[in-house]
């Protein structure tokens, strides 16, 4: 199969990307290589001759169409977007024309491919999303593919209208779709302004670890390679139309997911005082939601896939990565809002 893959150059892409080479299909990595994108994620398999890569904005249609003509791929794995809620909250208008009319751009691109190859049966385009288009959960209760959208945020606003679309363009065009909506990530190559990695990086540098609010927040914790492998399964078995939630099934709260990460580093490279020390409580976000959870039922029972990693080896996994590979994170944090406090409104 030759999987188009947008965004292949950022955190999850590049995770899918790697993945699917290692399997044996090709890839085209779209990617417009902006702040939080970085090649060095795609360096295994940059040699391969399973991979292309395109430099190619999804605000530009004319790029895109010219990328379809010429790869003429079997499916589309749309990752590509603006993620960062802080961001959002700051400069709203980039998520817009990103995550809207870029998702526009991307199925108008491939529904006019699709049409001019005759529609070919095989073909399918992946929306991939985010459960924070479901809003904040109470103490109890998960999200399923029934939850209302409820956006709290104008990039979980982005990615809902999004989402939005794109079964519009099931319904009114026959474009071939599947779409998943995704628990947090983490894992290596994450980009230095996210939480998991803010804490590595700062407690290695002996500042402040901040937690907004009280750290009361919870999210369900997927590690990254759990959920490329989940989006691969669904682009090949997920039916058309048809909606999966991805989670971790690892809710942790931000203040537990710190002190775990501080423990973690306690032993793997100690300092002179615990790294707990260093936590920090700050200003919460405005429109911060409460708690994430998913409900994993449909894909468990229709596709048989659950995660394999728990967060506490999953987050092991990741503090080792990033104390083995200072060489890609350091010139990381030269990129521009790396490391300010952002989203204050």
């Amino acid at each position: 199969m030759k999987i188009l893959v947008t965004g292949g150059a950022g955190f999850i892409g590049s995770a899918v990307v790697r993945l699917a080479v290692s399997r044996g299909h090709k890839v085209v990595n779209l990617d417009a290589l902006t702040y939080a994108a970085c090649l060095e994620n795609v360096a295994s398999v940059a040699d391969s001759p399973l991979y292309a890569f395109e430099k190619a904005d999804i605000r530009d249609p004319k790029a895109l169409a010219e990328i379809f003509v010429r790869h003429k791929p079997d499916a589309v794995m749309h990752l590509a977007a603006e993620s960062h809620v802080d961001r959002s909250i700051d400069g709203p208008g980039a998520f817009i024309e990103t995550n809207v009319m870029g998702t526009y751009n991307m199925l108008q691109a491939a529904r006019s491919f699709w049409e001019a190859e005759g529609r070919p049966e095989g073909f399918r385009f992946h929306h991939i999303s985010t459960d924070e288009v479901y809003g904040t959960l109470g103490p109890t209760g998960q999200f399923t593919e029934e939850t209302p959208y409820a956006p709290n945020s104008p990039y979980s606003a982005s990615k809902a209208g999004s989402d939005h679309l794109v079964r519009a363009w099931h319904e009114t065009y026959g474009l071939p779709v599947v779409l998943t909506n995704c628990s947090n990530n983490y894992g290596p190559y994450h980009f230095p302004e996210k939480l998991i990695p803010v804490v590595i990086l700062n407690a290695l540098a002996g500042k402040p670890l901040p937690i907004y609010g009280d750290g009361s927040n919870v999210r369900d914790w997927l590690y990254v390679e759990d959920h490329a492998d989940a989006l691969l399964l669904v682009l090949e078995k997920g039916a058309l139309g048809r909606s999966y939630n991805i989670g971790g099934e690892n809710e942790r709260s931000n203040l537990e997911l710190v002190r775990t990460i501080c423990a973690i580093l306690d032993r793997l490279r100690p300092a002179k005082q615990p790294y707990a020390e260093q936590i920090t409580f700050v200003t919460d976000r405005p429109g911060h939601d409460a708690r994430y959870a998913i409900d994993p039922t449909r894909i468990r029972e229709e596709l048989g896939w659950r995660p394999s990693v728990t967060v506490e080896e999953g987050l092991e996994r990741t503090v080792r990565w990033y104390l083995e590979n200072e060489d890609w994170w350091r010139p990381l944090l030269e990129r521009h809002g790396v490391g300010e406090r952002l989203g204050k409104a």
